[in-house]
């Protein structure tokens, strides 16, 4: 993480906003007081905590533009921390920062609420890259309910039903299936869902493939439907409103 030392990253024309307020909740004291320096070198006001408790009083009591969390803090854990700011209806953008790669941990943190996540070593042009992305993101305007044949998802409510079942889905899930809806009968790639879904180029096929079955084995198998839809042959998926 040689740039976070240096400071000597040159950003160009994509400044950070003025006064763009972040949280870094970080327990390794070296890494914290790096990444400190680092966001404030380029302009971002940053308030620093090691800690779950500590983190999750700190969203709740101030408004942040971004959140770098660490997974590895002092109980509650990163993934935790997470979960609880979206049950409490706190949508601050969350950049999880992890050295676990399997896809499971990935997963787990998504499916957490998190917007994107990082892995350990990173440079600081990654992270700033990563924090530009999650913080300039904008609501889309979606119709009120989105409805094909018995399957219907209201982005509002954020309930899904097929027929008069409702269908708990984790938010990954949700966001993979709003993906698909919105664009029935259409193939798409990893990179067409990443896109939609998750904003930047994860390590897409392994991620896409599992949240796909997962979202298959609660919104079509239960149902003896075939809707969510693998293309083996390219490695592509669609929704099949005949399905």
């Amino acid at each position: 993480m040689e740039n976070l030392q240096t400071g000597r990253t040159r950003w160009g024309d994509d400044a950070t906003p003025a006064a763009m307020r972040l949280l870094v909740v970080e327990d390794d004291p070296t890494m914290s007081a790096l990444l400190v320096r680092g966001l404030e070198r380029v302009g971002y006001v940053v308030d620093a905590v090691d800690n779950g408790p500590d983190a999750l009083w700190s969203v709740f009591e101030n408004g942040y533009d971004a959140v770098v969390l660490d997974a590895m803090i002092p109980p509650p854990d990163g993934f935790e921390v997470c979960r609880r700011m979206r049950e409490e209806g706190r949508w601050e953008p969350v950049l999880l920062v992890t050295a676990r790669d399997a896809v499971p941990d990935r997963v787990r943190g998504l499916d957490a609420g998190a917007d994107d996540y990082l892995l350990k070593p990173f440079t600081f042009a990654e992270l700033y890259a990563r924090l530009r992305a999650v913080t300039r993101r904008h609501p889309h305007a979606r119709p009120a309910l989105v409805q094909i044949g018995d399957l219907s998802l209201d982005p509002v409510s954020r309930v899904v039903r097929r027929g008069g079942t409702r269908i708990a889905l984790s938010p990954r899930e949700f966001a993979l299936l709003a993906a698909f809806l919105s664009r029935p009968g259409e193939v798409l790639s990893p990179s067409d869902l990443l896109d939609d879904v998750w904003d930047l180029a994860l390590d897409g096929p392994e991620l896409v493939g599992a949240y796909v079955r997962y979202l298959r084995d609660k919104v079509d198998r239960p149902f003896a439907r075939q809707n969510i839809q693998e293309i083996p042959e390219i490695g592509a998926y669609r929704f099949d409103p005949e399905g």
